[in-house]
């Protein structure tokens, strides 16, 4: 794997510079900026390509959702790890439908973040499960005539649906694989039939569909 170019955004100097010296210290990993807010963040994806960009989601000025969407406007094959608090789930929502690949809990360790940034990098959804089982428990009474519509929209099947939601919980294709009582093969089969009938590319853009459709 070549050197992973990634960019700090957090309004909290003392947390911007640990996390440049615990990152930068893996050889896979080149920290290239650190940015106080959003914007910093946008100008400094305008004139850098930027591999991976880890974003505080609360910072004043423009927080981690605009930031969000003021990147990827400028560099869309950036992709995004939110930093969020347990209590954030609008915040995450608004900024996964902006195209983050995902949110860490900043009590994460710094294996696990060092490891997110690398999935993310190559394709993957990064998302904690406690609150993504929170996220799926919370949505609104009419989830049930939604999905209904978005399988008929799209011809997906219910264990299609099934298999999208796990994605969105940022489960591999074997933990999925457990949790629905299917071979590991099987999976990856339903992940290309989803892909091929949504038009998208990966595992990021099957959890952006969810979220932009409600599914979660």
């Amino acid at each position: 794997m070549s050197n992973i170019k990634i960019a700090i955004a957090d309004d909290e100097k003392l947390i911007r510079d640990s996390l440049k010296i615990i990152i930068g210290s893996d050889p896979e990993i080149e920290v290239i900026g650190l940015c106080s807010n959003g914007k910093e963040a946008y100008e400094l994806s305008k004139n850098n390509n930027i591999d991976v960009l880890l974003m505080d989601i609360r910072m004043p000025n423009v927080d981690g959702v605009e930031g969000t969407r003021l990147v990827k406007d400028v560099s869309p094959s950036t992709k995004i790890l939110i930093l969020t608090t347990f209590n954030d789930d609008e915040y995450i929502f608004q900024a996964m439908k902006f195209g983050a690949s995902g949110y860490l809990l900043k009590d994460t360790s710094t294996e696990i973040i060092i490891d997110s940034i690398k999935g993310v990098y190559l394709g993957n959804v990064i998302m904690n499960p406690e609150v993504a089982s929170r996220m799926l428990q919370n949505t609104p009474p009419y989830k049930t005539n939604f999905i209904k519509n978005i399988k008929s929209k799209f011809s997906l099947t219910s264990r299609e649906i099934d298999v999208i939601t796990n994605i969105c919980e940022g489960l591999s294709n074997k933990e999925i694989s457990e949790n629905l009582h299917v071979t590991e093969g099987t999976i990856k089969n339903y992940i290309t039939e989803i892909l091929s009938k949504l038009n998208l590319r990966d595992r990021t853009q099957i959890a952006i569909f969810a979220f932009k459709n409600h599914l979660i």
